[in-house]
């Protein structure tokens, strides 16, 4: 471990909590210890599975471990169960980012200079909080954005209040011109950041202010498996074809098309495998439809086995969010060896990321004849969708791994640095 002035990381989500970026930022830190990075990182208690705080975490507002290559501080998430309360969660949100702050200038060292503050936003919030850190640690600022908000949540009708989108769009420009470098998954949302910043001068030797870093998928956890699973008998699902979603079951994703093609094709069973606010909803929607089945998120360490249990995994999300959240699942059902069929805006990450590999098929948003169309095909053709899969998976092991996205993020660093 290096005695190099530490990095401070400000995110969400971390293990062991279970959100998906939580996996994406603790692996990322794995891999930047590797590296020879210290690094302090700041988050909140486990609380994602039930948007309440996990047992065995209540009782204190901030716990700190120390580790080898640093310290992982957690503090009150101010969590609430009803999404659509805004004022309730923008409060919730404000507090964690002054909470997540404050523990951010003490962490490793009360205001200690740092390499960089990498701060990831849902929420948006954090990225002043991150430069507010990053100033007072006199270190530079990475923005990381995994969704571009208020853009998601205006496309869904999730905020429809002109007074709130005003704000929320006027706290995401500001938010991506004071950072150093803003930091996206995908082209899309590069062209859509880029476009929201004044524009950059002419100087040849200038570094773009937005990079592109895609997330990664662990292929060495994640492997093909036999699709007859322990889950698989547990659910009592049966030997025959399974078409699987697996995620946040909220109003982002076209679940009720994964519920009416679930109708036209009754030979195949559907699972819809997590939890979300969409799900009570859906699950009235499903009443009577016998081949349609519902489970709540498994522990981490079970991820594997789920994704082998699905033959076809589905990733629908609605029309005009293609461009403004990629959907990381997709790189985890590819190095499972399973076929994607996805329902998103044409020429967007995900339908870029099958082409190239061809290990799925992409059809558009929210049209339920070509969804089912799709679907239809594969099951029809099992060696055929098996033949994808195993291209999905070549693709993510020579494209998306662990130590390309970590040496991305710790060449970044160090250009700052210089």
């Amino acid at each position: 471990m290096t005695d190099s002035r530490p990095v401070i990381v400000l995110c969400p989500h971390f293990e062991p909590d279970t959100a998906p970026t939580g996996t994406v930022m603790t692996r990322i830190v794995a891999e930047l210890v590797e590296l020879g990075h210290r690094v302090h990182v700041v988050t909140s208690l486990p609380w994602y599975r039930e948007h309440a705080l996990e047992p065995g975490w209540s009782g204190r507002l901030v716990r700190t471990e120390t580790k080898e290559w640093g310290s992982i501080t957690r503090v009150y998430p101010f969590p609430g169960s009803d999404k659509s309360n805004l004022l309730r969660r923008a409060i919730g949100f404000g507090a964690y980012s002054v909470l997540a702050g404050m523990a951010g200038l003490r962490a490793g060292g009360w205001l200690r200079r740092s390499a960089a503050v990498i701060a990831m936003s849902p929420p948006l919030t954090l990225g002043l909080t991150g430069w507010i850190v990053s100033r007072l640690r006199r270190a530079p600022l990475i923005f990381n954005i995994q969704d571009v908000f208020p853009d998601a949540a205006v496309e869904t009708g999730a905020i429809s209040n002109k007074w709130i989108i005003k704000a929320a769009t006027w706290l995401e420009r500001i938010s991506y011109q004071v950072a150093d470098v803003v930091t996206v998954l995908s082209d899309d949302l590069r062209d859509n950041v880029v476009a929201k910043l004044p524009a950059q001068g002419s100087d040849a030797g200038a570094q773009p202010k937005v990079r592109v870093i895609p997330n990664f998928v662990d292929t060495d956890s994640i492997q093909p498996a036999n699709r007859l699973t322990p889950y698989r008998e547990e659910l009592r699902l049966g030997d025959g074809p399974i078409v699987l979603y697996a995620g946040n079951v909220g109003f982002s994703q076209s679940l009720e098309m994964v519920v009416a093609a679930a109708r036209k094709l009754p030979s195949a069973t559907f699972l819809i495998n997590g939890d979300g606010a969409a799900r009570e909803s859906l699950e009235q929607l499903a009443v009577g439809v016998e081949n349609v089945h519902f489970a709540g998120y498994l522990e981490p360490a079970r991820l594997p086995e789920l994704l082998a249990t699905g033959d076809i995994h589905v990733v629908p999300l609605k029309k005009g969010l293609g461009r403004v959240s990629v959907p990381s699942k997709t790189y985890s059902i590819m190095a499972a060896a399973r076929p994607v069929v996805a329902a998103i805006d044409a020429g967007t990450a995900v339908p870029q990321i099958l082409a190239a590999s061809d290990g799925g098929i992409a059809v558009a948003p929210d049209e339920q004849n070509g969804f089912v169309a799709a679907l239809s095909e594969l099951l029809q053709a099992p060696d055929r969708a098996a033949s994808m899969g195993k291209r999905g998976r070549e693709w993510v092991v020579r494209e998306a791994s662990p130590a390309a996205v970590g040496g991305a993020y710790h060449e970044l660093i160090a250009n700052l640095e210089s």
